[in-house]
């Protein structure tokens, strides 16, 4: 596996880390609202988004004194596609097939 995809799977490896991700699916989330969802304290989330961001799966953006974090869908979609195909190639493989669309002529 690349250096590139562990990046992504160690990010993956940590429940709190999975749960931010989970989270910001519904959109994007200021450090704050990210840190007032987990028991632990802001340092701990801070240290978090910083693996998370290491491996490209959010993205920040700095708006006055507030950063907002959003999930990259795609980087995750592809270091995880890449890891299944190399896996479990025919399993992909028929799971695009049963996804094809069935067209009926009148």
């Amino acid at each position: 596996m690349a250096d590139d995809e562990t990046s992504v799977f160690r990010a993956l490896a940590d429940p709190t880390r999975r749960q931010i991700l989970q989270d910001l699916r519904e959109g994007e989330l200021t450090a704050g609202d990210i840190a007032s969802r987990f028991p632990i304290s802001g340092p701990s989330i801070s240290r978090h988004l910083t693996v998370l961001k290491a491996a490209g799966l959010v993205i920040e953006r700095r708006e006055s004194n507030r950063i907002y974090y959003s999930l990259i869908e795609e980087r995750l979609a592809v270091s995880v596609g890449i890891f299944l195909s190399n896996v479990c190639p025919e399993q992909v493989v028929m799971r695009h097939k049963r996804k094809k669309p069935t067209t009926k002529e009148p």
